[in-house]
């Protein structure tokens, strides 16, 4: 009975499109800021990370887990904010056309972004949530290791201080 009722939620979520993978060890989507802008937001598959992150920094929060199992051409979606990191000339907040004015001007240096971006092989074992490294031209790489970024066996080398190129590959 048991079989016949598993193959029969099997088929009904296979004709609903959804699909039943048990999700890994639940960790937390962290970032890792290799520019000198500010990653004032960003998020994975749609969860939001907490922090912002400034330059040369990490940061990150919320919940994330991936699935249990990888399996070839997995992928997620990012999506962050870039900004000015520590913007100059904050008037306060008495002067609203000041503030306006310069809010405005903050603003217009911020950019929203988006990136699909392939998620590399891992065990159950081996994934702890998700880090994202921001790196200049607006290129990410992820990562789901269990590895804090510096440590011996961390996947990703990229140093942390990286210098923005005179132009980027389109």
């Amino acid at each position: 009975m048991k079989s016949f009722i598993r193959k029969s939620l099997a088929t009904l979520w296979g004709v609903l499109g959804v699909s039943f993978i048990p999700a890994a060890q639940a960790g937390i989507i962290e970032g890792i800021n290799h520019t000198h802008w500010s990653i004032n937001r960003f998020s994975v598959d749609g969860r939001s990370a907490l922090d912002i992150i400034g330059p040369w920094q990490g940061g990150g929060g919320g919940y994330f887990s991936m699935p249990a199992r990888w399996v070839p051409g997995m992928t997620v979606k990012v999506e962050w904010e870039t900004g000015v990191a520590y913007p100059d000339g904050f008037p306060g907040f008495a002067d609203s056309v000041a503030y306006e004015a310069w809010y405005s001007a903050v603003k217009a240096q911020s950019r929203q972004l988006h990136k699909i971006v392939s998620v590399p092989e891992y065990t159950a074992k081996e994934a702890c949530g998700i880090t994202v490294h921001f790196l200049p031209c607006d290129d990410i790489q992820v990562t789901t290791s269990c590895l804090g970024y510096g440590r011996p066996g961390y996947p990703i080398k990229t140093p942390l201080h990286l210098p923005e190129p005179e132009s980027c590959p389109k």
